[in-house]
């Protein structure tokens, strides 16, 4: 099968890009981008030491965007692709604007919507575990080692 540049694994190399910019600003390195039509319109990472807020999670900060692009609160026929399976509360969001579809890459075994709260995502949203699974946890894991040590 002959793949595009567009595929899964090039949103999520664009989500993990993000997750390594939080990384270099000490953040909990997650990324995130939404992708509609094959176009990148929001792009984002976690904030939330930067700005002082604690629901400023990589997915919260893309949903605002990718609303503002679109000129409106719902998200159909957008893909979120984001390096950690989103919590409870990004869950909620993302129900909220209706996406059609979300990508993660690393499963968050402690805090992930899909362990705790599978029904907090909308019933027509697919939710699908991507590629990078790997590298998105390593660079969560070496976030936490080095704040350990």
């Amino acid at each position: 099968m002959l793949l595009t540049p567009f595929d899964d694994t090039y949103f999520m190399k664009q989500a993990f890009s993000e997750a390594q910019k939080a990384f270099e600003l000490d953040e909990i390195p997650i990324g995130a981008v939404i992708v509609a039509g094959q176009q990148i319109i929001a792009r984002a990472h976690n904030l939330t030491e930067q700005l002082n807020d604690v629901t400023a999670h990589a997915e919260m900060q893309a949903i605002t965007a990718a609303a503002n692009q679109l000129g409106g609160k719902y998200l159909k026929g957008c893909t979120l692709y984001v390096t950690l399976e989103p919590c409870c509360m990004c869950a909620g969001a993302l129900s909220w604007s209706q996406i059609d579809r979300v990508v993660f890459a690393a499963k968050d075994e402690q805090r992930g919507a899909l362990r705790i709260t599978p029904s907090l995502f909308h019933p027509k949203t697919i939710i699908e575990q991507g590629p990078m699974s790997g590298e998105c946890s390593e660079l969560i894991k070496t976030f936490f080692h080095s704040k350990r040590n």
